[in-house]
């Protein structure tokens, strides 16, 4: 990575303690933004097109027209890469309304404030590290999903206060906070989908529920079905994840990470995790490295 940190604000490659945003920004007085969580492994962002048809979802829910081309935003993430002289890195590109009159009520005319942030992370694949230091220790919380008729799930928006709460009641030891709808099931993490196994089939929160549809949550099903290991999406209830052989998250900075112990009960990786695993490195290696 170059020495001057760079970000991409509003068209322009600026240095990063020169990157900023009006106080007046919606992003910044509302979280009316949209955003996605990219990681580029040897250049490459890995499945782009998805991220961008969920960033236009978003953009669709909160009745955003940003008004960008799907190119002119592939060319600002791949000249904030170049700027930082990045292969592998974390990558958010986030679309606000932007500036507006000071009402909760959007305007429909919008000059959206976009940026792009990077920093660094190891390289993924076949040769890649975990840039986690271990298997998560995961905590229910008391903090539950928010309804998809209050806000919904599949809009990745900058208002995360919900994650928030449900992280701000972890003990020190904890990576992950895990909630559950408002009928006490299980949903995911604050940034995390939630997967385990149990006589060998694999198990995951339906997002016929308050869950976000995340991209590796997509991938690792697709990978799953390749394999041939039984899937199922439901309804679940906390204990049938202490019941469990195996457990893990997904998530695109973590990819597969075991979840090692759940209100320090362990549970851990095993098998199917490993495998799930190594299929998903295969994939990145094989779209992002050859």
């Amino acid at each position: 990575m170059s020495s001057e940190v760079r970000y991409h604000v509003d068209g322009d490659l600026v240095p990063a303690d020169e990157a900023t945003v009006s106080v007046d920004d919606r992003g910044f007085r509302y979280g009316d933004a949209a955003f996605e969580t990219l990681r580029a492994y040897g250049g490459t962002i890995f499945a782009w097109r998805t991220h961008l048809e969920r960033l236009e979802r978003t953009c669709e829910i909160l009745s955003l027209d940003h008004g960008l081309s799907a190119d002119e935003l592939r060319t600002r993430v791949d000249e904030t890469l170049a700027a930082n002289d990045l292969a592998d890195a974390y990558v958010r590109l986030s679309i606000s309304r932007g500036v507006q009159p000071g009402k909760l009520t959007p305007q429909p005319a919008v000059d959206p404030t976009v940026v792009v942030y990077v920093t660094p992370l190891p390289r993924g694949g076949l040769e890649g590290e975990p840039v986690w230091d271990g298997p998560a220790t995961v905590e229910t919380v008391e903090t539950r999903r928010i309804p998809d008729e209050a806000i919904p799930a599949a809009a990745k928006t900058h208002n995360y206060l919900n994650g928030i709460l449900a992280r701000a009641e972890l003990g020190s030891d904890s990576d992950e906070a895990l909630m559950c709808d408002l009928d006490g099931r299980l949903t995911e993490g604050a940034t995390s989908n939630l997967w385990f196994v149990r006589d060998g089939t694999l198990h995951t929160p339906s997002t016929d529920g308050p869950i976000l549809p995340g991209i590796t949550r997509a991938a690792v099903l697709e990978l799953a079905r390749e394999a041939g290991i039984p899937v199922q999406e439901g309804r679940y209830e906390p204990g049938d994840l202490l019941e469990a052989d195996e457990a893990f998250l997904t998530n695109r900075t973590w990819e597969v990470r075991p979840i090692t112990t759940l209100d320090g009960e362990p549970i851990g990786g095993g098998p199917v995790t490993e495998q799930l695993s190594r299929l998903y490195d295969e994939r990145v290696e094989e779209s992002c490295y050859r």
